[in-house]
């Protein structure tokens, strides 16, 4: 399938003018077959200096196949072992940027990773890059941004989309099932994401889009659509797969940032990643989001079932809890960045009364959302990770994930303001 990109552009009912950087997206069986064809259009005809960043795995995945279709075609490839989206795979690329005289444009061949740390480097050396995704693994492909941890801290450095994306099938069907399920993870999360941004929305007028949430929910129903296909190897189902991914990424660039795709989840992740209370966990983006989602959407259901018999109380107000970022940021540059992301405090924007006043349409909202049972089954049915013990952690954590996770962005999540209610304790313990 061809995405129609014009389709995203068209004038929007919330009243503001969506931007979108990508100009193709071709999601179908032979669609690298396509790069000699876009590389000799214009603007692109013109560079000849090409060069494509990959690593060793997906290079033999499809950066072998593209550099024989490329002439000319430069390549890096990095080296996979502990290779990450952060400060060394950055200067570990630079350093082979470097050694060349020009670089027109960049192809990134690989997933999640390759793609952040080429569209971090497009973005500093202004020239564009094309996608060729070699696994359905995450929804950032076209993202604006490079999601890196940097030194210790999870930051989103402003990057570069593609210009150009080609999702191969016959690529990104054969990546390890581990991948796969891991964009699951990803796509799912959008459940809670969506219900926090409409959350924010409705307690402080927080700009929400509907066009946009309803392209994430589109994006949901084709993953849905295609889990069977996915546990059968189905072409048609990692087609619909990536199709939901790169939906996401679009609601992102349309939004202008990822609210429409990350909250209470993703933080749940960003928190282990920045190894404040557990070592280095090895596990993909997805696979640590798919279960942020499980934890969320356990402790939303809950806290709605207690909103329900309307029997609670709500603080005057709710204070950055700076002893407990102290002692679970005990290294000095994490911590002052924590702090950094919490003043001002974001809670400060929450009226108590108006909390009270929007209890039944914060129950409808994580009503929408599925049980976390229902999701871990979902996980479960494309061999995904769905629990804290299958990282390696013990129900301690759960609190402990709960209480800290909110603090890692400057974002309102309903995770953030079930601190202002009387019944937290009771909800975030296991």
């Amino acid at each position: 399938m061809k995405l129609d990109m014009e389709e995203f552009r068209k004038p929007c009912a919330c009243g503001r003018e969506h931007s979108i950087f990508v100009d193709d997206v071709v999601i179908e069986s032979g669609a690298v077959e396509h790069l000699p064809a876009y590389l000799a259009r214009a603007p692109y005809k013109d560079m000849q200096n090409l060069v494509m960043v990959c690593d060793a795995n997906t290079y033999e995945a499809a950066g072998r196949k593209v550099e024989a279709i490329v002439p000319g075609l430069k390549k890096i490839v990095l080296n996979p072992v502990n290779l990450h989206a952060n400060e060394h795979g950055v200067a570990a690329c630079e350093e082979q940027l470097n050694k060349l005289e020009r670089v027109d444009l960049m192809i990134a061949v690989g997933s999640g990773t390759v793609h952040d740390i080429t569209r971090y480097h497009a973005y500093n050396r202004k020239i564009p890059f094309f996608s060729v995704p070699t696994a359905a693994s995450v929804d950032g492909y076209v993202s604006t941004v490079a999601a890196m941890t940097w030194h210790g801290f999870k930051k989103s450095f402003t990057a570069v989309s593609p210009v150009v994306v080609l999702a191969d099938t016959d690529i990104f069907k054969n990546a390890p099932k581990r991948l796969t399920a891991s964009g699951v993870g990803d796509l799912l999360g959008k459940y809670t994401a969506l219900a926090d941004w409409k959350i924010a929305h409705a307690l402080t007028g927080e700009y929400i889009c509907d066009t946009i949430c309803q392209l994430e929910y589109k994006a949901l129903d084709s993953l849905i659509a295609s889990l069977d296909g996915l546990n059968e190897g189905r072409s048609d189902a990692y087609e619909m797969l990536m199709y939901g991914l790169l939906l996401s990424g679009l609601a992102m660039q349309m939004t202008g940032n990822s609210r429409p795709a990350s909250g209470a989840e993703h933080h749940m992740s960003h928190l282990w990643e920045m190894e404040a209370y557990n070592d280095y966990i090895d596990f993909y983006h997805g696979e640590k989001v798919g279960v942020g989602l499980i934890l969320v959407t356990d402790i939303y259901h809950k806290a709605a079932a207690v909103m329900k018999k309307h029997a609670f109380q709500v603080k005057d107000h709710v204070d950055v809890e700076t002893s407990a970022i102290a002692d679970a940021f005990r290294v000095r540059e994490l911590y002052d960045s924590i702090m950094e992301e919490n003043t001002p405090n974001i809670l400060s924007a929450i009226q108590p009364k108006r909390l009270v006043e929007k209890t039944d349409e914060i129950i409808k909202i994580i009503e929408e959302i599925p049980s976390a049972a229902a999701l871990a089954d979902m996980l479960k049915k494309v061999g995904g990770v769905n629990s804290l013990a299958d990282l390696g952690f013990d129900d301690s954590f759960y609190k402990k994930m709960a209480f800290m996770s909110p603090y890692v962005r400057a974002r309102i999540t309903f995770m953030r303001v079930l601190k202002f209610y009387d019944f937290y304790e009771t909800v975030i313990t296991m």
